[in-house]
């Protein structure tokens, strides 16, 4: 990455590597990460085809890759990274990838449910230190609207042990809530 392209043209590829250290152009399109990935075919792009996106350097391929459905399905189970030859780390860029897009509000309309559970998990490691599962679940199901979806598991979970009504402290939950925070500040961003 040369200085110059980046003062002329900050492209997503380059604030990738800026802030992750991985290059796309690193990427020559053997496609053991598509072959491998469990969820190929079920993006809208294969993972080798959103670096192929990044490598061109235009902004409406970036663009592309910002809206693409394929970076929030990504399961970032590693399994790209162990096959690829290069040493891409392509989970960290697609962690990069959904950090842009959802700041800049390019979220395919798809990913709706995921970013819902997304911010309820946080939200709940936020509150009390800890997963607090019942808590996470009806934030969830708030967020997201699917009050119905698997209602039927939960008297099975609450008779198992497995949902609590109330959480469970830890010592350090305000260490906890002030590290979000800090975090939420840096970026500028409240939740």
């Amino acid at each position: 990455m040369s200085t110059h392209s980046s003062t002329v043209h900050n492209s997503l590829g380059e604030q990738i590597y800026q802030s992750t250290g991985q290059s796309v152009a690193c990427c020559y399109q053997c496609g053991k990460c598509s072959a491998g990935c469990p969820l190929a075919s079920e993006t809208d792009y294969p993972p080798n085809q959103i670096l192929r996106l990044l490598q061109f350097g235009d902004s409406t391929l970036d663009e592309k890759a910002l809206r693409s459905l394929t970076i929030w399905q990504c399961l970032t189970c590693q399994t790209c990274s162990a096959r690829c030859p290069q040493e891409v780390d392509l989970p960290k860029i697609m962690d990069f990838l959904r950090q842009e897009s959802w700041r800049q509000g390019r979220a395919h309309p798809k990913a709706r449910n995921i970013i819902a559970f997304h911010r309820s998990f946080l939200g709940s490691i936020r509150m009390t230190g800890r997963m607090f599962e019942l808590g996470m679940i009806m934030d969830y199901k708030r967020r997201s609207l699917n009050f119905l979806q698997d209602l039927l598991l939960a008297p099975k979970l609450l008779f198992r042990g497995k949902l609590h009504f109330l959480p469970h402290r830890i010592d350090g939950a305000k260490q906890v809530r002030r590290l979000f925070d800090a975090t939420a500040r840096k970026r500028g961003r409240t939740e």
